[in-house]
């Protein structure tokens, strides 16, 4: 069974994947993927589940704001986290992927990102803690602060749905897509490559799972709430930008 589950781990790995998934989440996923493919689960079962565990997390995350309390809510999100990763490696593993299954997929994230922003905020409400500027700040900021951070990253998800589309891109993602795994090339420039690793940094600090135990381990929860509305913020902002650029200047002429 495990070396079942390290065959799968290494077939159904995704191309330019953080290497919290590379090397922890991806591995262990793949051997329960070799287990799940001797039933009838089907990857779009496994994508509601891990939503439901996620929203365990969160109400634990608010239910329990203890130092302990806390770690439980971790450990759950990061147990949903790990069924996220299940969900696309055992369509690939199965060759059954398919465009409506990764827009699922896509839409449970979307929910998970406004949860977790709630929920990280509603608990520095109920626990008080340090405010972007690293000094303590009163609990009732932290109301306003989950406000606006489920604006922001409700706003950041939208966007992405926005520009992904295929009125925009003028291409539509095909299912082969999907099959992309980490055996193909990489950018071999090195303007190409300063520019990956920069996007790789940035898509680190959004992907919560691969640091959030951390803030957890410390009991500054309220931190990584900071961070992870920030970079949300600065995602937004440039998108934005760009969008300004597109659709705020005037029309060409047709001469």
């Amino acid at each position: 069974m495990l070396a079942e589950g390290y065959r799968i781990y290494l077939a159904t790995r995704k191309k330019n994947d953080q290497v919290f998934n590379r090397y922890i989440m991806r591995p262990i996923a793949g051997f329960t993927v070799a287990i799940l493919a001797r039933t009838p689960i089907v990857p779009n079962q496994v994508t509601i589940l891990n939503l439901v565990i996620f929203v365990l997390a969160s109400v634990l995350l608010v239910a329990l704001p203890s130092f302990t309390g806390g770690l439980a809510a971790i450990a759950v999100l990061e147990i949903s986290y790990l069924f996220d990763c299940v969900d696309g490696m055992l369509a690939r593993h199965k060759k059954i992927a398919s465009k409506e299954g990764h827009l699922f997929d896509f839409f449970t994230d979307e929910i998970k990102a406004l949860m977790l922003a709630c929920a990280l905020g509603l608990r520095g409400y109920m626990t008080g803690g340090l405010g972007p500027h690293l000094q303590p700040i009163p609990p009732i900021w932290f109301l306003f602060a989950t406000i606006g951070g489920v604006v922001i990253v409700a706003s950041a998800t939208s966007l992405t749905n926005f520009v992904r589309r295929p009125e925009l891109t003028g291409k539509e993602t095909p299912v082969e897509a999907h099959y992309e795994t980490v055996q193909q090339a990489a950018p071999a420039s090195l303007p190409k490559r300063i520019v990956g690793l920069g996007l790789m940094f940035l898509r680190f600090l959004n992907h919560y799972p691969s640091h959030i135990y951390v803030f957890a381990l410390f009991g500054r929860l309220e931190l990584f709430f900071w961070i992870y509305v920030a970079n949300n913020l600065l995602y937004l902002g440039q998108g934005w930008l760009g969008l300004l650029v597109r659709f705020g200047r005037p029309p060409r002429s047709a001469g």
